[in-house]
């Protein structure tokens, strides 16, 4: 099988468990570092799907890699190539597919409330059961639902948290993909934007974040399991 293409924007930001997911699979995929200057490749069809991780620009900003990016989902798009989107990721995809990226009316970091719609689409990728679970968050920007897309997740604070797109592609706001020292690294590099942001109800400080994470991601791990896991089913051969 082609591999799986995975774009990291910022050092900070890679794949996660997204990454161990795919391992774990014997799925192939290739990192590229868009924060160290390497290329988008300009055609989708060499890959099984695309991948697009978080970052702390907007999908708004012109940097030297966003218009080859978008125009590489698009192509996905066509070509019925598989794309998933985390935070900036599902900002960028939703933009690719005729959306907005706007500011939200709240920045949210931490720990936080997400509620599966009661839709076929939310049951279809993640199953019956799931009614809500305590989703990742740090954003302070958020997608449209793109023209054709069915949202699957909402929250309090944001209310377009994930949806999905002819079937096959999946956008989110929130990141399913953390791991314990993703979580570390981020309160630690991002301490400066936590104490900035106080004055929004949804901005944790870093210690609550921390002490929660024990008990808070592997629910979290297990809803991206289920995500995943519906993604891969799109993978082109």
């Amino acid at each position: 099988m082609k591999p799986v293409i995975v774009f990291r924007h910022a050092p900070t930001e890679g794949p996660g468990y997204f990454a161990t997911f795919l391992d774990e699979r014997r799925i192939a995929w290739r990192l590229v570092k868009l924060d160290e200057g390497e290329a988008v490749p300009a055609d989708a069809g060499a890959f099984a799907g695309l991948a697009l991780m978080g970052g702390p620009m907007s999908a708004n900003d012109d940097l030297p890699w966003t218009a080859p990016v978008l125009a590489l989902i698009r192509d996905a798009a066509r070509r019925g190539v598989p794309v998933i989107g985390h935070c900036l990721g599902g900002q960028l995809l939703a933009k690719a597919l005729g959306g907005e990226v706007t500011r939200n009316p709240v920045k949210e970091i931490g720990w936080h409330r997400v509620d599966v719609e009661d839709s076929e689409e939310a049951r279809d990728w993640l199953g019956g059961d799931l009614r809500a679970f305590a989703a990742f968050q740090w954003h302070g920007e958020t997608f449209s639902i793109p023209p054709g897309g069915h949202r699957i997740l909402r929250s309090e604070h944001c209310a377009n948290q994930a949806y999905v797109a002819g079937g096959r592609h999946l956008g989110m706001q929130c990141h399913v993909e953390m791991t314990p020292e993703m979580i570390r690294t981020w309160c630690e590099s991002g301490a400066p934007e936590i104490a900035a942001s106080r004055a929004s109800p949804a901005v944790q400080p870093a210690a609550t974040i921390e002490a929660l994470s024990g008990e808070r991601l592997p629910v979290l791990t297990d809803t991206a399991r289920r995500l995943y896991a519906r993604w891969i089913r799109g993978l082109r051969d």
